[in-house]
């Protein structure tokens, strides 16, 4: 019986490997990603102790922790994941696989609130029977009142401090240290010299300080934690978008609610009126309107029937659908815009990681100087109670909160305030990269123009021949049959009944009434007769004919994106220089290209795009490259920094640094506009935090700062930085700079590379 008990049994260890194996996404060149959620990170102690760990394990390439979210992003590659959450154990975290669109319940509010509760009552109660000793109370009420106080402040302090004496502790009893260290020793020494007074039946005790310091320090930590939160909100309301399940139709046609996490693509989901859709998806059946404000930011409803294409979070509005799941929840729309996000703090810009380096230093730092001037105290004074007294003050005062929070607050802001226009951003990094652009590279399809054909001349057309060429159009999905189809509808055309339509692949549709034979399509196969090819734009692009007789040609353009026009001249007014490169037809980028007033290159590989980018990085340029097609991917990645609309191939998209969801250009000088404000705002809270700790260490050191005031200045500290990065504005335009000789684009692209 053991042995078969022994047999059955399940090693734990390998249940938490299937768990992260089950959870991970596969991205590329068999390189997995997986999502840990770390509760107890709280400083950049955290941050590089876990990032260490994490990378030191064989097979992972890849491992950033996110502050705020305190999740982890581990890459890694091979057949089974290494060994995350008993490597994070070792080092002091507890952690466990996060779930992508799960509840977020903010458990470290709870536990905040109700420590500063606690020790706000103890400080209040300790502070009454300090007032009646500060009175006068002769030597037995004196030191009855501080046995009292001793007797509060015990159980407040142990219950209170937990916040900080856990982690403290967790960092000592594995060989490492972290902010909360110096905080827990002060509040200790504080609470133990008090101590010492009321044995020895000294005059002055020191509970109300050693509570009220706490009660200072708690007050800043959960200010910081509330302000965080409410800086993340973009990301807490896209998880609060996301559906926590549906209702399932198994192949036998029973049903059952799954949570989202259980949906796999290819289930049937049943849809309700007024429920969101929990994964992307493909409607099989039914009609119906959908709220997708949050992929277009289109607030009018959108129809939908079957075969439209779903994403995670929109909103079905009137009437229930049948859908098939087309990819898990983990890999949705929704989950991506969440990791594009939440991985918006976690890059390392340039003056993060300064902020970094410099809060590296800290520990050793802050805990040589408090000793030093606690030895220099005793030496010079020869009073231990003073000497201890100002050590606690420097080591509660010196805190790099402050300096770590300087930069992912500015990023996570603005990133916040992107997302409120539609925008997402990859990571802080990118950030820094848009803000330093100063020319501009426009792809023309897709990008400049939405990649939907329109009919041209639509007025000067007969009504009969667009009411047949419409009729043939609505049998097929080419976009220049969509168009036609489209230009029938708004012209009110004559509906045409056609009997034998059909669509050949390369040539066009054909279809009859009664005896006669249209055909709609290429002018060659229309008209049975070869045409020579032409680059003139005025051309028809497709050509109806009747029994092989030219009704009618059709031309197409096509329609440039909204915002097109107005973004160029944003861009040009504050001193960017913008050019368009495109694989298009010479005519069709040359039309365009006037209509904005900008210089071109036409009929351009994906090599001469990457060189013309590697020419302009040559001269000194910083470029960002907007581009959305496969051939973009390597100009996307070459670019100093890279846009693409959602729209875009996903390669397109994988490759940029940024996407925009709406339709409108404008997006592009409103993402530079916040890139630079907040660039400007991490400089801010860079000077704030190094001038705090240049003004207060010197004063602290001197002696003219209690631990009480100590604690409330560390704590303003952080609260200032976070209240910087917070503060309206941030999305308000930049000052136009002066154009650089007009807008800086007589000269043609092309021959500027040369």
């Amino acid at each position: 019986m053991s042995c078969c008990g022994a047999a059955a049994s399940i090693d734990p260890r390998q249940e938490e490997q299937d768990e992260i194996l089950l959870a991970s996404r596969l991205l590329a060149d068999g390189v997995r990603q997986s999502d840990l959620s770390v509760p107890s990170i709280h400083c950049g102690g955290c941050i590089r102790t876990i990032e260490r760990v994490l990378g030191g394990l064989s097979g992972v390439e890849h491992a950033r922790v996110n502050l705020s979210t305190k999740r982890v992003t581990v890459r890694w590659r091979g057949a089974a994941p290494p060994p995350f959450l008993a490597a994070l154990k070792q080092a002091g975290y507890d952690a466990h696989v996060d779930e992508v669109g799960g509840a977020r319940r903010d458990g470290t509010l709870k536990e905040l609130v109700r420590a500063l509760a606690v020790a706000g009552f103890a400080a209040s109660n300790i502070m009454m029977f300090s007032v009646a000793i500060w009175a006068g109370a002769d030597p037995a009420t004196r030191d009855a009142f501080h046995w009292l106080s001793a007797l509060i402040a015990l159980p407040a302090l142990a219950y209170a401090g937990r916040v900080f004496f856990r982690s403290a502790w967790r960092a000592l009893r594995h060989g490492r240290t972290n902010m909360d260290v110096p905080i827990s020793i002060g509040v200790v020494l504080a609470f133990a010299l008090s101590l010492y007074e009321t044995l020895t039946h000294g005059a002055h005790a020191y509970f109300d300080a050693a509570t009220s310091l706490l009660f200072f320090l708690l007050i800043g930590r959960t200010l910081d934690h509330v302000m965080r939160e409410r800086a993340r909100a973009a990301v807490s309301g896209l998880t609060r978008l996301a559906a926590r399940g549906a209702l399932v139709r198994a192949p036998d046609g029973t049903t059952r609610y799954l949570p989202v996490g259980e949906i796999e693509p290819g289930m049937t989901v049943l849809l309700a009126a007024g429920e969101r859709v929990p994964v992307d998806a493909r409607v099989v059946a039914g009609r119906s309107e959908l709220d997708a404000a949050l992929v277009s930011g289109e607030s009018l409803p959108q129809p939908v029937a079957e075969g439209a294409a779903l994403q995670a979070g929109t909103l079905n509005l009137t009437e229930p659908l049948t859908l098939v799941a087309v990819a898990a929840a983990k890999d949705s729309f929704l989950a991506e815009m969440t990791r594009m996000m939440e991985a918006a703090e976690a890059g390392r810009s340039r003056y993060r990681r300064l902020a970094d380096r410099a809060a590296r230093l800290y520990a050793p730092v802050v805990h040589l100087t408090a000793l030093l001037t606690g030895a220099g105290w005793l030496l010079a004074t020869d009073d231990l109670h003073r000497a201890v007294t100002v050590a606690i003050a420097v080591l509660i005062i010196t805190c790099p909160c402050a300096l770590g929070l300087a930069v992912p607050m500015a990023q996570v802001v603005a990133a916040r305030r992107l997302f409120e226009r539609g925008i997402m951003v990859r990571d802080g990094g990118a950030l820094e990269r848009l803000a330093e652009a100063d020319h501009v590279v426009f792809d023309k399809t897709g990008t400049l123009t939405r990649g939907l054909p329109q009919l041209l001349d639509r007025a000067a057309l007969d009504g009969r021949s667009l009411a047949l060429a419409a009729a043939l159009a609505a049998r097929s999905r080419h976009p220049y049959a969509l168009a036609l189809a489209e230009a029938g509808r708004a012209e009110n055309a004559q509906p045409i009944d056609m009997t034998a339509v059909a669509e050949h692949p390369g040539c066009g549709l054909e279809g009859r009434v009664g005896a006669t034979l249209y055909r709609l399509g290429r002018a060659e196969w229309a008209l049975g007769t070869p045409t020579a090819a032409t680059s003139d734009d005025r051309a028809p692009s497709v050509v109806l004919s009747e029994d092989g007789r030219l009704l009618a040609g059709f031309r197409f353009a096509d329609a440039p994106r909204p915002g097109a026009r107005e973004a160029v001249a944003a861009l040009a007014s504050r001193g960017m220089a913008v050019e368009i490169l495109s694989g298009d037809r010479a005519a069709a980028v040359r039309r365009l290209a006037s209509t904005l007033g900008v210089p071109y290159a036409a009929q351009l590989s994906p090599g001469d795009k990457t060189a013309r980018i590697a020419a302009l990085a040559a001269s000194g340029r910083k470029v960002l490259m907007v581009g959305d097609g496969l051939n973009d991917a390597p100009a996307l990645v070459a670019a100093h920094v890279s846009m693409a609309p959602a729209s875009a191939a996903d390669v397109g998209r994988n490759a940029a640094d940024f996407v925009f969801l709406r339709e409108s250009l404008q997006a592009v000088p409103q993402a530079i506009d916040i890139a630079r404000r907040a660039g400007r705002l991490a400089r801010q809270n860079l000077l704030l935090a190094v001038g705090y700790n240049a003004v207060a260490v010197p004063v602290a050191i001197l002696g003219h700062v209690t631990p009480l005031l100590a604690a409330i200045a560390m704590s303003l500290s952080s609260i200032i930085v976070v209240a910087n990065a917070l503060r309206p504005g941030l999305d308000r335009a930049a000052p136009p700079a002066a154009p650089v000789g007009g807008l800086a684009m007589a000269e043609p692209a092309a021959a500027r590379a040369r």
